[in-house]
C-alpha cells in the first residue's frame, strides 16, 4: 500500500479551482495520465461466450490487468454493475475492493468514477427496465422524464455510481439504423427539451449525465452501424446539433460521448472542431469528454488516420477528448510523448484538470474530519425494482403508447367483447417490450433462458399475453410466426446445388405457414383478434432493433406481414399492437384495421400499459415522434426537409409522405383548433411574437392534447425545411373544457445556417401553423421579420416557452 499524500486538495472548505490546481502540481506525469483512463474487468463467465463487442480483442490488445492498471491511479471504472449479472451485494463487494485497491495503488489516494449505462434505466441486475428512449419521445412530456430519470439516478447513486452514459441525443435520419430504438425520434426540437429534462433529472441525484453521440452517428450511410456520414456542416450545425447545444447550455451536463462515425472524413474522435470549438469554446461546455468504447482505437484500425496508438492518443486529447473509454490503450503513450516532445504538457494538464474538478465535485477527495479517506456509499438494502419505480415505469409506458387508427372498437369493454383471440410473437414474451441496452437483453440473452427468475429476465414483466388474461374471460393464444429466428432465416435461404431450397428450409418455412394457418383459424373462431407484431431486441445481428442490427428496408421482420395478413382475411376485426424499436411500414395493412396501436419499447410494464389503454382505463395521449411509412423502401429523411425532399408530383415516382406524419396519435375522444392569434404582424430580427391558439375537447372523455406550433421559412439565401416544429405543449383537457395555449416565439428561433456558414435572421415572412401533427395544421397564419440581416452569435434563445390558460 502506497502511503498517502493528503494537501490542500483534500479540504472542502476551499474553492474547487484552487484544490484542483494544488493537486495537479504534485502529479507526475504516469500520474496524470493515469486520472485520463478506466479499467474493464471482463469477468470470464462459464455460462457465457464470445465478444462482447465486433473486434473487441482486437481494439483491447493494450489492456493490462487491474493491480498494472492502477499503479500510478485510475480516472475510471467501468461497469462493475453491468457487466454480469450481480446481485447489489455482490457488485457491492466488487465496486468496494476496486475503489479500495485505486486508492491504495496511488500516492494521493484518489478514488475513481465509476459508470454505469442507464439508457432504459439502470442497466444492472433486477433494476427497472423503463421505456427505451424512442417511448420518451412519445410521451412528449419532459417533466415525467425528468422524474424518470430522477429515479433512475437515484438508484445507482445508491450503489456507489456516479456517472451514467445516457442520454442519446441523435437525430435519426433514416430509421433503418439499428439504434432508432435509442433515439429520441427525428425532431431536434423534442430531442433537445427532452434529453435536457433527462440530464436534470439523473444529475439532480448527484450522477453525472453523459451525451452520446457527438455528433452525427445516426446519419449513416445506408442506416448502416459506423458507416461513414456525408452530411453538409449546414445540416450538422442547424439540425444534428441543436439538441446537444440545449442540454449543454440549458441542463449544464457534466460529461459528453464521441461519436464514432466519420463526417465528410473527419472522425469526432479527433475533431477540435467539434471537441473544443464548437463544444467549449462556443457553448461553453466545462465537463469531461470521454470516449465511447475503443474509439480512441478506431482512429488507428477503422479510420486510418493514425499511424498507432500513440498518434491515435495525440490526435484525441490534442482534440478535447479527455478519458479513453472502457480501458486505457493508447493514452497510456501519452506520458512518454510529453517526454518526447510529440505534446506539450499543458495539453495534458487540460484533461486532467477537468477530471479532477468533477471528482472534487463528487466529494472524491474529501477527507472526514477523523481523517479517514473517501469510501463508496452504498445501500445494500437498496431495491433496485421498487413498487414506486414500477408505478412510474407504468405511467411513462401509458404516455408512450400511440393510438394510430381507431373506427370506434377501442376502448374495449371487457364484459361484453367475448372471445378474443391475441395472436402473434410478442404477446408471450416479455423481452420484446424492452431495448437492446436493457440488462435482460444487454446481458442475460447470453444465458440459457432458466438461468434466472421470471423466465430469465430477473424482474417480474407481465406479457401481453398475461394482461389481456386478466381483463377478458375468453381469451385464446396463438403464436403464428417467430419475430425472426437467424439460423432459421439463414436456412431458408440456403440453396442446395441445383439452386432449390435446402429441405432444412422447407421443413422450417412449412412450420411457419402451419403458424400462421393456426393463427388465422383462431382469429376466424374469435370475436376479435389482437394481433402482436414488432422487435425483439439485441446486439450486433443478435436482434432485429439494436446496435447493430440493422435493416434493408421497412418491411415488418420474418413473416409477420403474412400473419397480419392472414388475420385480416378472415374478417375478424383486428386490433394491430405494434411494439418495435423503429417505425414499420404499415400502408398495406392500415386500412383494413380496425385499431392500430404503436408503441416503442414500452419497458417492463408495457404489457398491463397496453391492457390499460386497450379497455380505457387511460386515455391514449401518446404522439409520433417520428413518422410512421406507408411503404418500405424510398423513405423520406424525416419530415423536416426543404421542398426537394418533399414529394415531388410526378418528378418521381417514389412517394416519401408518410402514413402517419411525426406528432401524429388518436385520442379517445377529439379536439377542436381555433382562434389562432399572431400578436404582431411584424417584429424585429432580434423580436419577440406570442402566438396563441384555442383547443377544445368536443368528445365525453379526458384528454392530454400535445398542441403542437410550426414554422416555415417563406424564402432564404438556403434551401430551409418546408416546415419545423417550433414548440408543443401537452394539455390536459376535461369533456368540454377549452383552454388557450400560448407560446412565446424569440426570433432567434428563425435562425439558420447562412451562405457563407454564419448563423443569421433574415428579414422576410415566416409561416406559421398550429395543429395536432405535422400532417394536420388547420390554423395558419404568419409575422414578418424586419430590419437587416442579424448575425447571431453567443448565447441564443433555444427554447419557445408555451403558457396554458
Amino acid at each position: 500500500m502506497t502511503e498517502r499524500i493528503t494537501g490542500k486538495w483534500n479540504d472542502a472548505a476551499l474553492p474547487t479551482e484552487e484544490r484542483v490546481e494544488a493537486l495537479l502540481a504534485e502529479l507526475t506525469l504516469e500520474e496524470k495520465v493515469a486520472q485520463l483512463g478506466s479499467h474493464w474487468e471482463m469477468r470470464e463467465d462459464p455460462d457465457t461466450q464470445g465478444e462482447v463487442a465486433p473486434m473487441e480483442d482486437a481494439m483491447s490488445s493494450g489492456k493490462l490487468p487491474f493491480a498494472q492498471e492502477i499503479a500510478h491511479g485510475e480516472g475510471h471504472l467501468t461497469r462493475t454493475y453491468g457487466t454480469i449479472p450481480l446481485e447489489v451485494q455482490e457488485g457491492a463487494r466488487d465496486l468496494r475492493e476496486r475503489q479500495a485497491g485505486v486508492i491504495a495503488a496511488n500516492r494521493f489516494g484518489i478514488p475513481a468514477i465509476a459508470h454505469e449505462e442507464c439508457l432504459t434505466g439502470y442497466t444492472a441486475y433486477k433494476a427497472t427496465v423503463y421505456p427505451t428512449s424512442l417511448a420518451w419521445g412519445a410521451t412528449f412530456n419532459p417533466e415525467l422524464i425528468e422524474e424518470m430519470a430522477a429515479a433512475i439516478g437515484t438508484d445507482m447513486a445508491a450503489t456507489g455510481v456516479q456517472q451514467g452514459l445516457s442520454p442519446v441525443l441523435d437525430v435519426v435520419r433514416d430509421a433503418r439504423w439499428g439504434r432508432v430504438e435509442e433515439t429520441i425520434g427525428e425532431d431536434p426540437y423534442v430531442i433537445g427539451t427532452l434529453a435536457t429534462a433527462y440530464v436534470k433529472g439523473l444529475q439532480s441525484a448527484g450522477i453525472i449525465a453523459t451525451l452520446k453521440h457527438f455528433a452525427g452517428y445516426a446519419a449513416s450511410r445506408a442506416a448502416r452501424n459506423h458507416a461513414p456520414v456525408h452530411m453538409g456542416r449546414r445540416e450538422l450545425i442547424d439540425l444534428i446539433l441543436y439538441p446537444f447545444e440545449l442540454a449543454v447550455r440549458e441542463g449544464k451536463v457534466g460529461s459528453v460521448m464521441n461519436s464514432y462515425a466519420d463526417i465528410d472524413g473527419e472522425a469526432p474522435a479527433a475533431s477540435k472542431w467539434l471537441l473544443t470549438e464548437v463544444l467549449r469554446e462556443e457553448w461553453g461546455f466545462e465537463g469531461t469528454v470521454v470516449a465511447d468504447y475503443w474509439s480512441v482505437a478506431f482512429l488507428e484500425k477503422m479510420h486510418r488516420i493514425a499511424e498507432d496508438q500513440a498518434e491515435a492518443a495525440r490526435l484525441a486529447i490534442s482534440a478535447g477528448l479527455d478519458i479513453e473509454l472502457p480501458h486505457t490503450g493508447g493514452y497510456r503513450t501519452l506520458a512518454q510523448q510529453v517526454r518526447e516532445g510529440k505534446l506539450d504538457e499543458s495539453v495534458l494538464d487540460r484533461s486532467v484538470r477537468r477530471v479532477l474538478k468533477q471528482k472534487a465535485e463528487l466529494g472524491l477527495l474529501d477527507i472526514a474530519e477523523d481523517g479517514s479517506g473517501w469510501e463508496p456509499k452504498i445501500d445494500e438494502s437498496v431495491d433496485l425494482d421498487s413498487e414506486a419505480n414500477r408505478e412510474l415505469a407504468r405511467r411513462v409506458a401509458h404516455e408512450s403508447l400511440v393510438l394510430l387508427k381507431n373506427d370506434g372498437i377501442l376502448p374495449l369493454d371487457p364484459a361484453s367483447t367475448g372471445k378474443v383471440a391475441v395472436v402473434g410473437p410478442s404477446a408471450d414474451e416479455p423481452r420484446t417490450m424492452m431495448g437492446c441496452y436493457s440488462f435482460p437483453n444487454h446481458v442475460l440473452a447470453k444465458y440459457p433462458a432458466d438461468t434466472f427468475p421470471h423466465k430469465g429476465i430477473g424482474v417480474p414483466m407481465p406479457s401481453i399475453l398475461d394482461a389481456l388474461g386478466e381483463r377478458f374471460s375468453q381469451v385464446v393464444y396463438e403464436f403464428g410466426c417467430p419475430i425472426v429466428d437467424y439460423d432459421d432465416a439463414r436456412l431458408s435461404q440456403a440453396k442446395t446445388g441445383a439452386g432449390s431450397e435446402s429441405s432444412e428450409a422447407i421443413e422450417e418455412r412449412e412450420r411457419n405457414d402451419a403458424g400462421i394457418v393456426a393463427a388465422a383459424r383462431a382469429a376466424a373462431e374469435a370475436d376479435l383478434a389482437v394481433v402482436t407484431v414488432g422487435d425483439l431486441a439485441g446486439m450486433f445481428g443478435a436482434g432485429t432493433s439494436g446496435e447493430g442490427c440493422d435493416v434493408e428496408d421497412l418491411k415488418l421482420p420474418g413473416a409477420q406481414q403474412e400473419l397480419v395478413e392472414a388475420v385480416l382475411a378472415t374478417g375478424t376485426p383486428t386490433v394491430l399492437v405494434v411494439i418495435s424499436g423503429r417505425p414499420y411500414a404499415l400502408g398495406a395493412v392500415a386500412d383494413e384495421c380496425a385499431a392500430i396501436v404503436q408503441g416503442f419499447f414500452p419497458g417492463e410494464e408495457g404489457g398491463p400499459a397496453l391492457a390499460d389503454l386497450l379497455t380505457g382505463a387511460v386515455e391514449p395521449t401518446g404522439r409520433l415522434p417520428i413518422g410512421v411509412p406507408a411503404h418500405p423502401g424510398g423513405q423520406p429523411v424525416g419530415y423536416i426537409a426543404a421542398p426537394l425532399g418533399q414529394n415531388s408530383e410526378g418528378v418521381s415516382n417514389l412517394d416519401p409522405t408518410p402514413l402517419y406524419p411525426f406528432g401524429y396519435g388518436l385520442s379517445y375522444s377529439s379536439v377542436e383548433y381555433s382562434d389562432l392569434l399572431v400578436e404582431s404582424a411584424e417584429i424585429a430580427v432580434d423580436g419577440t411574437v406570442n402566438v396563441s391558439a384555442r383547443v377544445t375537447n368536443s368528445g365525453q372523455r379526458p384528454v392530454a392534447e400535445v398542441v403542437q406550433l410550426y414554422f416555415g421559412d417563406r424564402n432564404a439565401q438556403v434551401a430551409r425545411p418546408v416546415k419545423q416544429l417550433l414548440s408543443y405543449a401537452k394539455v390536459e383537457l376535461a369533456a368540454g373544457e377549452s383552454k388557450e395555449v400560448t407560446f412565446w416565439v424569440h426570433a432567434d428561433r428563425f435562425a439558420f445556417t447562412g451562405v457563407d456558414y454564419t448563423r443569421i435572421v433574415e428579414p422576410g415572412a415566416i409561416d406559421l401553423w398550429v395543429g395536432p401533427n405535422a400532417g394536420e395544421l388547420p390554423l395558419a397564419g404568419e409575422v414578418t421579420l424586419v430590419g437587416e440581416t442579424r448575425q447571431v452569435t453567443g448565447h441564443r434563445v433555444l427554447t419557445t416557452p408555451a403558457r396554458i390558460s
